[in-house]
């Protein structure tokens, strides 16, 4: 399996491994592949994976090929159910599967399989998607990079001595070296997004609720249930049948959910919006040139593109309030004896969340509500937000921070991403080149339900850039 720099990690993948969900519908349909023969390659290539990067916490190849021969039964008596049967899908560690352990990366949690899937799996299950096996998280998806105790460390693909970020970061390592087609991931602070820009993959944090929750985050209305894939199409199909409504989820909106299906898109004439200042820290050049470029890519195609900056004051203060305090929570669930066994660095997070205040609680809800509407403002005088993913490069695995950033939380270099988990609004990660030889990401955001608009606007800049 490759892991040189410069080069894709699906670039050694057999064909199998590598065709999207559009073609793979037409081969089911048309008989000419079926799903349990890509079911085994991708098995095989899980295995891969799994042996060089850890991005498993189990294959379940019985599972897999079990559903597998089901959906070929399906297709071959012209009764498939959607456009995902049979295809090869991997779950985190974080979303509830019928008959399968959830441990959040943690050896302080239940070992007993769960009951009943979470909503986004029974959609993506009813769907006819094959699970193919459990993707890695850190501790309770608590940091943007990937390593547990329970797990150990997920390394990425392009370099295996450097993070594939997270938490999303297993998922990610299987959707860029092809161990399936469509991965679910999570994401409370960029878990979807900064994975995508270190492993050069796709991945979109939808409208908060547009996929349900079931059972709620401790982190509150700033987490997100995704898609993770290889481009914007693939990311189309799951999130159509991963969401909607779900009466086991309280805090979706209430009203109609925009639709989903593509339309053509055209950059001309339209008013966007680039942000080049993270809340904290300082863009890498390389990659602040590659995101320069791409706008002037996106200048030339018609866009009006102007700076712009986010309205908010202290957005990192203000997201520490919401995320540290689900971290305190989540601590005081476990038994004293156990904190020895946790992540050192998640105990140091509920920590500084047990020190907040009911005040200063309310008080970082009521800046977080006043921010939103003003980002509502924001993507109402822009139709688009254009940002780097990321302000970094893929650091060394097993680190929360870069080396030489100081005793700092993983919020310092991930500005570009939790601010959007504070006012929901949808948000993707777009491959857009190499710097040293490692993927950077475009971000691409917009107003909140518009995630159909968000991915048009994805796949018509990946057809741009690819171009250049």
């Amino acid at each position: 399996m490759n892991s040189h720099p410069s080069i894709p990690p699906i670039s050694d993948a057999p064909e199998l491994c590598r065709i999207d969900v559009a073609a793979l519908s037409a081969a089911f349909g048309s008989g000419a592949l079926s799903p349990v023969e890509v079911a085994e390659a991708t098995l095989a290539r899980a295995e891969e994976a799994q042996s060089r990067f850890n991005a498993f916490t189990f294959i379940d190849r019985d599972g897999a090929l079990q559903a597998a021969r089901a959906a070929e039964a399906r297709w071959r008596a012209g009764a498939e159910r959607s456009a995902i049967d049979g295809v090869p899908t991997t779950l985190k560690d974080i979303v509830h599967v019928k008959g399968w352990t959830v441990r959040y990366g943690s050896r302080s949690t239940d070992a007993a399989p769960m009951l009943r899937d979470a909503p986004s799996v029974a959609g993506l299950r009813a769907g006819g998607a094959v699970f193919i096996g459990q993707t890695t998280t850190p501790e309770f998806g608590w940091k943007a990079v990937t390593d547990s105790p329970e797990f150990g460390i997920t390394r990425n693909p392009w370099n295996p001595e450097l993070t594939p970020g997270g938490s999303s970061g297993g998922a990610a390592v299987a959707s860029a070296t092809g161990a399936g087609v469509l991965h679910l991931g999570t994401d409370g602070g960029g878990s979807i997004r900064v994975p995508a820009a270190f492993t050069g993959t796709f991945g979109l944090k939808p409208t908060f609720g547009r996929v349900p929750a079931d059972p709620p985050s401790v982190f509150g209305t700033v987490a997100h249930i995704g898609p993770m894939t290889r481009s914007p199409a693939d990311a189309r199909a799951m999130l159509a049948a991963m969401g909607g409504r779900s009466l086991r989820d309280w805090s979706q909106p209430w009203g109609e959910m925009p639709s989903l299906d593509a339309q053509r898109f055209d950059w001309k004439g339209r008013k966007v919006g680039l942000w080049m200042t993270p809340p904290t820290g300082a863009v890498d050049p390389a990659i602040e040139r590659l995101i320069l470029n791409a706008a002037r890519q996106i200048e030339t195609a018609g866009a009006i593109i102007e700076p712009v900056f986010l309205p908010g004051k202290d957005l990192r203060e203000m997201f520490h309030a919401h995320w540290m305090a689900g971290a305190a929570s989540r601590l005081a669930q476990i038994p004293t004896e156990m904190h020895k066994d946790l992540d050192p660095g998640f105990v140091e997070a509920a920590a500084e969340g047990g020190r907040l205040g009911l005040g200063d609680y309310i008080a970082a809800q009521q800046a977080r509500a006043r921010y939103g509407a003003a980002m509502d403002q924001l993507l109402a005088d822009y139709e688009l937000l254009l940002s780097p993913a990321t302000a970094c490069l893929p650091f060394a695995a097993g680190r929360e921070f870069p080396e030489g950033s100081g005793p700092e939380r993983w919020t310092k270099w991930a500005g570009f991403s939790y601010p959007i988990n504070l006012s929901q609004q949808p948000a993707c990660t777009l491959f857009c080149g190499t710097a040293e030889g490692l993927p950077v990401g475009l971000q691409i955001v917009g107003p909140r339900g518009m995630d159909g608009f968000v991915l048009d606007a994805a796949e018509a800049t990946g057809g741009l850039l690819a171009g250049t």
